[in-house]
């Protein structure tokens, strides 16, 4: 089957996986006697699988001139093409929608966005749990192509830190590529038999641990898949609806880990101890950590300045059920899964914040760590900038102070780590400009349409609720908008530099 795999592109695999996947809720379907879902997703399951036969054998043993530039390609075309496979049980699972917006709802649930265009009583559980799929099939993908396509080609995060070009394909990682000049398609079939069951298991522990806590195994089991997909994706009305209460965001708390370090998962760190210490020497979770320590308690003390002026400081059950959503909304968003604490909308009132949503789309700005299903600008790139600007202060005072701290690599992650990343976050906010001003020719205002391009760019949909000062409803605007929204979440979730590593001659004449 490995021999099989590695003679077929990367497009039909992944077509394939997407076929065989279709049959999982066919189960949940037939055991809650939903025939119409059952039939819907068999039918659809069974085309498809015999479509990809018939595509696999057209283009077995097919051999591209260039393997590298022909999986990053298909990276691109899955987002293009597969929405359109996956949307095809939710439509007729559905009934009572457009394809358009199915298909918008599975692209946003591919690229782990998890924006939203149903209210949840409208949906059959058994879609709900296929939207849930979607997004966690996402997530993993992301996992295997970050380490396998985008490590190699110096790109997602990747060339703050080597010495190449970004796109150039010349990198080697001892973690990620022992071997650079190994077959992509080796190394992404070897990548996703080691990541995959560690992606599984996590996701069961998790789900598991949910039901555990008292949560419904359906509403659990798409929490922990959109958790470790960091989609947001759920069939009530997020979090606070969830019978596992504090409890159950603890559990999911913990796990947010996994989206902030790729050291968490990631093989070559060895195990145990090994490990731990890998992740605590990474400047990606420290990071984190801080952020999640520091931007709390800022909120705490504005929070406690508020009870102050309304006399409720002698509440301190108040105080620390605000403290609490506060820090879970700061981590949930800093990693772009978009979950809101139960307690958040008691913060916000206890609080008397004009607009705590700015806080949370910053921190989707940031996003998490390189090679996680994060979205955002990632925090390797922020610790790069970070690290450039100590060193201009530093000249400031000393202009002829010469820094060699963190020996050859340190000075490249202050220089040219530093100028290309930020080369990234100029090329973000071109694209949040120029996507604004598209968004904005539609109709919609000048908040909506920041809020809505943050949220797409980000892969953080949940913005839109929360993020303005009042909840933007994603079935409201245009098919022209949705359809920019769109192009929006590939470009978040592949990333600008990918797209124009693409567009460059010479990658093409490699």
């Amino acid at each position: 089957m490995r021999r099989i795999l590695l003679e077929l592109p990367l497009i039909v695999i992944l077509m394939g996986i997407c076929a065989v996947m279709m049959y999982l809720p066919v189960f949940h379907a037939v055991t809650v006697r939903d025939w119409l879902s059952a039939r819907s997703f068999f039918y659809a399951g069974t085309l498809f699988l015999v479509l990809v036969i018939f595509l696999g054998i057209a283009t077995f043993h097919m051999k591209p001139r260039s393997l590298a530039r022909s999986h990053l390609t298909a990276l691109v075309a899955a987002y293009a093409l597969l929405p359109f496979m996956l949307a095809w049980p939710f439509y007729e699972a559905v009934g009572n929608t457009t394809y358009f917006n199915a298909w918008f709802e599975m692209l946003s649930s591919l690229t782990t966005t998890g924006a939203t265009l149903f209210e949840p009583e409208r949906l059959r559980e058994t879609v709900h749990l296929w939207r849930a799929i979607v997004g966690w099939m996402g997530g993993l993908f992301i996992w295997v192509t970050a380490a396998a396509i985008m490590a190699p080609l110096n790109l997602g995060g990747f060339e703050v830190t080597s010495m190449a070009r970004p796109g150039s394909g010349s990198r080697r990682d001892r973690v990620l590529d022992a071997d650079a000049q190994t077959d992509p398609r080796e190394r992404l079939v070897r990548l996703a038999l080691q990541m995959g069951p560690v992606y599984i298991a996590l996701t069961g522990v998790l789900w598991i641990s949910l039901v555990g806590a008292g949560e419904d195994p359906l509403i659990a089991i798409c929490h922990a898949m959109s958790v470790l997909s960091t989609s947001g994706i759920s069939p009530v009305d997020g979090l606070s609806e969830a019978r596992a209460g504090l409890v159950g965001e603890a559990m999911i708390l913990f796990f947010f880990v996994f989206a902030f370090s790729r050291k968490t998962f990631s093989p070559g760190y060895g195990y145990g101890p090994d490990r731990i210490s890998a992740v605590y020497r990474d400047v990606e979770a420290r990071i984190a950590f801080y952020t999640i320590i520091l931007v709390p308690s800022a909120l705490f003390l504005r929070h406690w300045i508020g009870a102050f002026e309304v006399d409720d400081v002698a509440d301190l059950g108040a105080a620390l059920r605000a403290l609490w959503g506060a820090v879970f909304s700061v981590a949930s968003f800093l990693t772009t899964t978009g979950f809101t604490s139960a307690e958040w909308g008691g913060t916000e009132t206890w609080s008397g914040l004009q607009t705590p949503g700015m806080v949370l789309m910053g921190l989707a700005l940031v996003g998490g760590g390189v090679a996680t299903t994060a979205g955002g600008v990632k925090l390797l790139r922020v610790y790069a900038l970070y690290k450039h600007g100590h060193r201009e202060m530093e000249r400031l005072v000393h202009p002829h102070s010469i820094s060699g701290s963190g020996g050859a690599f340190g000075r490249h992650m202050r220089r040219r780590g530093a100028y290309i990343a930020w080369l990234f976050f100029m090329l973000y906010a071109m694209s949040l400009a120029g996507i604004s001003a598209m968004l904005a020719a539609t109709g919609l205002t000048f908040e909506q349409s920041m809020v809505l391009s943050l949220s797409a760019l980000s892969t953080a949909g949940q913005l839109a609720e929360v993020g303005g000062g009042g909840a933007i409803s994603y079935i409201q605007v245009t098919d022209t908008a949705k359809t920019i929204l769109a192009g929006a979440m590939v470009v978040g979730r592949v990333e600008a530099l990918a797209l124009i590593a693409l567009l460059n001659p010479e990658f093409w004449r490699a």
